[in-house]
């Protein structure tokens, strides 16, 4: 089923997100959910405080190259109860956008690999070493859970653009 998102203005993004105690079948019905509405919404990331659920699960569908250096999107990877930690000392920026930002983008500035450990689908949990386009979605969605946006990490004028994100909460405010 595809969830309803939530956009920039609505107070339970910049909320904080809890711990997942147990995978229950909600917690699965919640991911499989989130994972239909972030392919029907063309993302390649979705946190749950997105879809307004103050749990601490996110997903992304990372990029994937063939041989030919084409790119295309892999299998949707579940990350709950994330924790991240050991961010590169080497930084890079490129352009990001959020499904709660319709139609926005930016340079943002972020190391260019993380360590993450996170529970599954299964309940287990797992350890890696992330870089480039990967870490970078991993901390994008890491930071919704933390009632942060990428917006909150650009280092450009903000003045610049508070009409943008002024129109953004005018037209999704009754959304």
């Amino acid at each position: 089923m595809i969830l309803p998102l939530r956009y920039y203005g609505d107070p339970v993004l910049r909320k904080k997100a809890l711990f997942v105690e147990s995978i229950t079948e909600d917690v699965r019905k919640l991911v499989f959910n989130m994972i239909e509405t972030m392919d029907a919404k063309k993302g390649v990331g979705l946190a749950a405080n997105q879809v307004g659920v103050l749990l601490k699960i996110f997903i992304i569908r990372p990029e994937i190259s063939n041989k030919d250096g084409d790119i295309s999107l892999g299998d949707p990877e579940v990350y709950i109860n994330p924790i991240l930690s050991q961010p590169t000392q080497e930084t890079d920026f490129f352009s990001e956008g959020c499904l709660s930002f319709p139609g926005f983008h930016l340079d943002i500035e972020r190391p260019k690999g993380i360590h993450i450990k996170a529970m599954n689908l299964e309940g287990q949990w797992f350890e890696e070493d992330i870089l480039g386009f990967k870490a970078r979605e991993i901390m994008h969605e890491n930071d919704h859970l933390h009632g942060a946006f990428f917006i909150d990490r650009y280092k450009g004028s903000k003045k610049a653009i508070e009409p943008i994100l002024r129109k953004l909460k005018k037209k999704y405010s009754s959304t």
